[in-house]
Parts: C-alpha cells; structure tokens; sequence
C-alpha cells in the first residue's frame, strides 16, 4: 500500500522559509518520480513541482520557480520542498504525490497534508 505523509508546514512570516518532507512507503520510491501539490483554502488543487526519480529532472509553476527547491533522498525515501521567500498567497495546505505531470485531472488524496499559513 503507497503511504505518503507531509510534514513541515507551520505558520510562517511573509519573506520565511520552511521546508516540506514527504516520507513515503510502500512503493519502490528510487524509481518513482514525485511531486508536490498544494491546496489554497476554498480551492482546487495546484501542482507546485515535479522531480524525476533520481532528482536529474525537476519543473516548478510559474508561481515556485525561483523561490521553492524540490530534492529527494532516494537513501531515506523522502521527498523534500524548501520553500524560501514565502508569499501570503502560498498558504494552503500541502501534499506530495507520485508521478511528474503537472495534470492534477481527479486527484485526490484522502489525507491531510501538511498546513502552511504564511501571515504577518
């Protein structure tokens, strides 16, 4: 059974850096591309980043690039999203997911994430 499960979020001041984890199990991890999927409040889901499977490749929304870095350890089996610079408008809740597409299509995960609140 695939099990992910976020960590790292918390309430954070506009300009701050978090960083996301993603542990994962249940799959074979090193040969799984990943990405990072976000949730405003109120609204659909958003793909944040993308990472192949051996972290040669990543992609970032318009929005991440510049300021989020997607890594992994494929070692530990986790997904990492540092996030630096953080805006009011990246407060949602997040989650990491396998696959690279930027297609969110009917995803959605019957889990928490993790929540980030960026405010002063």
């Amino acid at each position: 059974e695939v099990q992910l499960v976020e960590s790292g979020g918390g309430l954070v001041q506009p300009g701050g850096s978090l960083r996301l984890s993603c542990a994962a199990s249940g799959f074979t991890f090193r040969y799984s591309a990943m990405r990072w999927i976000r949730r405003h409040p109120g609204k659909g889901f958003e793909w944040v980043s993308s990472i192949n499977f051996d972290g040669s490749a990543t992609n970032y929304a318009d929005s991440a690039k510049g300021r989020f870095t997607v890594s992994r350890d494929n070692a530990k089996n986790t997904l990492y999203l540092q996030m630096n610079s953080l805006k009011t408008e990246d407060t949602a809740v997040y989650y990491c997911a396998t696959g690279f597409s930027e297609s969110i299509g009917s995803w959605s995960p019957a889990r928490q994430g993790t929540q980030v609140t960026v405010s002063s």
